[in-house]
């Protein structure tokens, strides 16, 4: 079941009674699960040690490199549009001749799966006269048609229909398909290149990421539900995704009940960064031995493909899987969050992952992002100040730490640089 709304106000909020159930997986096993062991051996350290993993010292970054519309400019041109984004799952393309219509950073994409099963991804933007050909969200269609004038295009892009044609004149439909996009599908994960021509590096851009994105079988899953949740400047709002720190004072009553606070494990690939936190059912079995552990049933697994792709709970038969990406405004953003499990999805289990829905979208929305349009207004009022990253915040400084490596190492004439504390 796949659902598409736009305002998170929507969402009911849910009874404490209504928590989601951690239903662990078989999905751990050889390296998989040796490295998951390390992970839990970490944590169970730190929590006897009432630490966790820390960067060398403390960061500060300037406040307006969350305001800067020409560097949020830059953003945009050199590294959204140019990297491979993470825009679909391949569970959101199930089968032959299916669709997932998206807009990411103003660029409105459509994905397909063609009948021989390749995917493609190409500007959701006919030919003709440039209307806007799907509606966003997911479908199933043999052909994608313009609802202005009904020309109609292959799940390829090709050209193939065109509404009156004896009375339209001459047009070479070679050069009329759909703007093709560079797009790989690769661990169950469809990437795009947002501008037509440039082509993806996809084993460049994820180097050893890409074992951990194996190691979650992803390309097995199955959608249960998706909507699409406003938020401040993405920046903001993904830093909440990368620590630990704050789930004591901002989810008392919902994540610091399944959590511990301030406790983390992290490690960095490049760009993308894994992290974990330790459940508190940990410390039932943490003096137990090893060969007991089940790291999948005690540890809370953050993957974390940049540039916002958190896949939450991966270890699990359900988890959630969100995409927070830029709008065209420096302090706007969208997240698409979304359900996916590993077993056949029926009535059974139907009520159990609304819930699961409900309580994750509500706690991000409610908790996490009115926190972060609360601190959105407070740097709007504190420019030319700096924001201070703590040593136990490391994931969030991976996270900037790349961004402007990669606004430097991309630079080009005309375009804005981050500026240095």
């Amino acid at each position: 079941m796949t659902e598409m709304i736009d305002v998170a106000v929507d969402v009911p909020l849910i009874d404490d009674e209504e928590m989601p159930q951690y239903l662990r997986s078989d999905v751990l096993d050889g390296r998989a699960r040796d490295e998951a062991l390390g992970m839990m051996r970490r944590l169970a350290q730190h929590l006897r040690d009432k630490t966790t993993d820390q960067a060398p010292s403390t960061m500060e970054e300037p406040i307006d490199n969350y305001l800067d519309e020409d560097l949020f400019r830059a953003e945009v041109d050199l590294i959204f549009k140019r990297i491979p984004l993470p825009l679909a799952l391949s569970c959101e393309l199930p089968g032959r001749n299916t669709y997932k219509a998206v807009e990411a950073v103003g660029v409105p994409v459509v994905i397909t799966r063609d009948a021989k099963g390749e995917v493609h991804a190409m500007l959701n933007v006919c030919r003709h006269r440039g209307a806007l050909l799907c509606g966003a969200g997911h479908g199933t269609a043999r052909a994608l048609t313009c609802p202005y004038h009904a020309w109609s295009f292959g799940m390829d892009g090709e050209l193939r229909g065109m509404y009156g044609e004896s009375t339209f004149g001459e047009v070479d439909r070679s050069k009329r398909g759909l703007i093709q996009l560079s797009c790989v599908e690769r661990h169950g994960v469809v990437f795009v290149c947002l501008t037509p021509g440039l082509e993806i590096d996809i084993d460049s851009w994820l180097g050893d990421w890409g074992d951990q994105l194996a190691s979650l079988k992803l390309d097995e899953c199955h959608l249960f539900s998706s909507r699409m949740m406003p938020g401040p400047n993405w920046k903001a709002v993904i830093e909440g995704y990368l620590e630990a720190y704050h789930f004591a004072a901002t989810h008392p009553n919902t994540v610091f009940k399944i959590n511990h606070g301030n406790t983390m494990v992290f490690d960095g690939f490049g760009p993308h960064e894994r992290l974990g936190f330790a459940l508190r059912s940990i410390d039932d079995v943490m003096d137990a031995p090893e060969a007991e552990w089940d790291p999948a049933a005690h540890v809370g697994p953050i993957f974390w493909t940049f540039p916002g792709l958190s896949i939450a709970g991966g270890w699990r038969q359900r988890m959630t899987v969100a995409l927070c990406l830029p709008t065209t405004k420096v302090g706007e953003s969208v997240t698409e969050h979304r359900i996916v499990v590993r077993h056949a999805i029926d009535t059974s289990v139907q009520h159990d992952l609304e819930v699961m829905r409900d309580w994750f979208y509500d706690v991000v929305y409610n908790e996490d992002y009115l926190t972060q349009y609360g601190v959105q207004k407070g740097v709007s009022v504190t420019g030319g100040h700096t924001q201070v990253f703590g040593r136990n915040e490391i994931g969030v400084q991976h996270l900037h730490r790349t961004i402007n490596r990669l606004l430097d190492e991309n630079h080009e004439e005309g375009y804005a640089l981050p500026r240095e504390a």
